[in-house]
C-alpha cells in the first residue's frame, strides 16, 4: 500500500524559517503543519481560478 505521505526536503534562508516558525508557533502549529496549510490554501486559490488539477 502506498504511504500518502511525502518527505521532502526544503533548502530555506535560515532566517525566513525562523521567522516562519515563530508564525507557525504563534497559529499553534508545527511549521510542518503550518506550510500544510499554506500548501492546501495555494491550491485552493490556483485551482478556484484556473480550474481543477486532475492527477
Amino acid at each position: 500500500m502506498e504511504n500518502k505521505l511525502l518527505r521532502y526536503t526544503l533548502r530555506v534562508d535560515r532566517i525566513l524559517f525562523k521567522k516562519f516558525r515563530y508564525i507557525a508557533e504563534s497559529e499553534g502549529r508545527s511549521a510542518n503543519k503550518e506550510i500544510e496549510q499554506f500548501l492546501k490554501k495555494r491550491v485552493a486559490q490556483f485551482e478556484s481560478e484556473n480550474g481543477k488539477i486532475e492527477l
